[in-house]
């Protein structure tokens, strides 16, 4: 546990300051932005205030990392909006205790390290998918269009505001552009505060500053009336969470508009199940990330199976306290890091200041526009996207990598990450395999060779084998055994370059030695390395019967196979 590796090394005043500071920083930046992605993904401002206290506070006290700050994140938004626009904040909170479930076994199976072998095409794919689609979903709000009901597909969603904007837009009247003004103004604000400076978080200035002017200039000019928190949501709790069953949450909207319970019959556990799934993946994927890109800026080191296993308490509890799914932020981790953070007391600053933030300025937060959340979810959208990296695979990258990356990221587009991760992970599989078949390689020797101490004996062939022997390239690499001629009476193996053998190539190699057997063709192994000798023990070649030795090196090896030929 990070915190108390952090306590047990000392731990003094001065490390609480400046963890208490840290703390505010981060809790500042991120209190409108969790309310924007709860809005989101589909519910209401508080609940994402509900589940960085809950599970941020939870993962911070927990995890295996020293700067992690946890929280609602935007790569969430894609998986989560669909489960609430279909099941509720009932179903969007169960999905998330499964998810955390989940989240808890993968921990305890020790499956952190495994995250690592993530191609970076597929995440660098995926991730600019979800960016594209988040940006897709935040232009309602940031023009203020009326969709009563936004469709499941990427297309679909286009078409719809594309006819709520004709609509709108088509005949102008009074205030018709009041949220396209707020959103514009907030937009240019947010990115164009960091050249001023970065010391002061852009949210902390430009969103009160929009916020004030709307209500002011609504004041003066009663046309000019903005969509806020306040009059899509209604006020804000002031209340501390509480807690609650998750499938007592609201459950999917009517017709009438009013939400109804959640009925969890087989086809809606499937289906949260499915999403569970999805939540969990993207959650381990992105904490475990975040994690690592701490340790770049800090020389620090996580442990990546407790950070799971704290993920998923944080993913369990907050469901019963009205959160919803959480994962590390990797752009609250880093601005935790440059606030000066010492432990993960500072992210648990950070989760006690949301709360009483929330306790105390929720009627001021009612008042923030719509369109101003929105453009702040579209520069989150905009650092997700990571242009610079993405041109920079599409200019340098094996054209292999390339077909991945864009092939996440049409997927992700177009159905869901959980069909892109999963095709993703397939592809890449694949294209590994094929680079690996193409490493092993089998080599006929000619009787020159170093280790030869005497002339090679007549009949006796020597192959050198390299590369790993495993599923994909054992049956590409063992074929040339099979254009011996008749003339061969010994082979002799050399298995020194061989590093790893699997189950595939154990029995390619049964094969191939069963196959020269028959022929009264003996075959000598030698060098063989710790991994392969362990497996051919195993599989007790050490006391197989039949035309087959073993030697320590070549030298061994050509001896052995002399006195085969020379007594045959």
């Amino acid at each position: 546990m990070a915190l108390r590796r952090a306590l047990s090394r000392g731990y003094g005043a001065r490390d609480l300051r400046a963890d208490i500071l840290a703390g505010l920083v981060v809790g500042v930046a991120a209190l409108p932005l969790n309310m924007a992605l709860a809005i989101a993904s589909g519910v209401r401002p508080e609940n994402g205030l509900y589940t960085a206290i809950i599970a941020g506070f939870l993962i911070a006290l927990l995890g295996g990392s020293k700067f992690q700050v946890s929280g609602p994140t935007a790569a969430f938004v894609v998986i989560l909006a669909p489960v609430a626009g279909q099941y509720g904040l009932a179903g969007l909170a169960i999905a998330s205790a499964l998810a955390g479930v989940l989240l808890i076994l993968m921990g305890l199976l020790r499956l952190g390290r495994l995250i690592e072998f993530v191609p970076y095409p597929v995440t660098t794919g995926f991730t600019a998918g979800i960016a594209v689609v988040i940006a897709t979903l935040q232009l309602k709000d940031f023009l203020g269009l009326p969709v009563a009901h936004m469709p499941d597909g990427f297309v679909e969603k286009l078409i719809a505001m594309w006819h709520a904007g004709l609509a709108k837009f088509a005949e102008p009247g009074p205030g018709v552009y009041s949220d396209v003004a707020v959103g514009v103004v907030t937009l240019v604000g947010l990115l164009a505060w960091p050249r001023i400076t970065k010391k002061v978080p852009p949210a902390l200035v430009v969103l009160p500053v929009v916020a004030v002017g709307a209500l002011l200039l609504s004041r003066a000019w009663p046309e000019f009336s903005p969509h806020t928190i306040m009059s899509r949501f209604g006020s804000i709790p002031t209340t501390p969470p509480m807690f609650i069953w998750p499938w007592n949450e609201p459950g999917p909207v009517g017709p009438d508009g009013v939400a109804g319970a959640l009925t969890l019959d087989t086809a809606t556990v499937r289906a949260l199940l499915s999403a569970a799934f999805a939540i969990a993946m993207l959650g381990a994927i992105e904490s475990l990330l975040s994690a690592v890109v701490a340790d770049g800026m800090t020389g620090k080191k996580h442990h990546p199976d407790s950070e799971l296993i704290a993920q998923g308490i944080g993913n369990v509890a907050a469901p019963f306290f009205g959160g919803f799914a959480a994962t590390g932020a990797i752009a609250r981790t880093s601005t935790n890091i440059r606030a000066g953070a010492r432990s993960p007391i500072a992210a648990m600053i950070h989760a006690l200041f949301l709360l009483a933030a929330m306790m105390g300025l929720a009627p001021l937060l009612a008042h923030l526009p719509m369109a101003s959340m929105a453009a702040m979810i579209l520069v989150v959208a905009r650092n997700m996207a990571d242009v610079k990296h993405v041109a920079f695979l599409l200019r340098f990258a094996p054209r292999s990598d390339v077909a991945v990356m864009l092939t996440c990221f049409g997927l992700t587009v177009v159905f869901d990450m959980v069909v892109a991760v999963s095709f993703g992970f397939v592809l890449a599989a694949i294209l590994f395999m094929r680079r690996m078949a193409e490493v092993s390689r089998v080599r006929l020797i000619a009787e020159d060779h170093p280790a030869f101490a005497a002339p090679m004996p007549t009949g006796v062939t020597l192959m050198e084998i390299s590369g790993p022997l495993f599923f994909g390239a054992a049956a590409k690499a063992l074929s040339t055994l099979e254009l011996l001629d008749d003339s061969t009476k010994a082979v002799i193996l050399d298995l020194e370059g061989v590093l790893t053998i699997d189950a595939t190539g154990l029995v390619n190699l049964d094969s191939a030695v069963s196959r020269l057997s028959k022929r009264g063709v003996m075959v000598i192994l030698a060098g063989v390395q710790e991994q392969p000798q362990q497996l051919l023990r195993r599989a007790g070649w050490e006391e197989r019967e039949g035309l087959l030795a073993m030697a320590g090196d070549v030298g061994a090896a050509v001896e052995v196979a002399r006195a085969y030929v020379e007594g045959a």
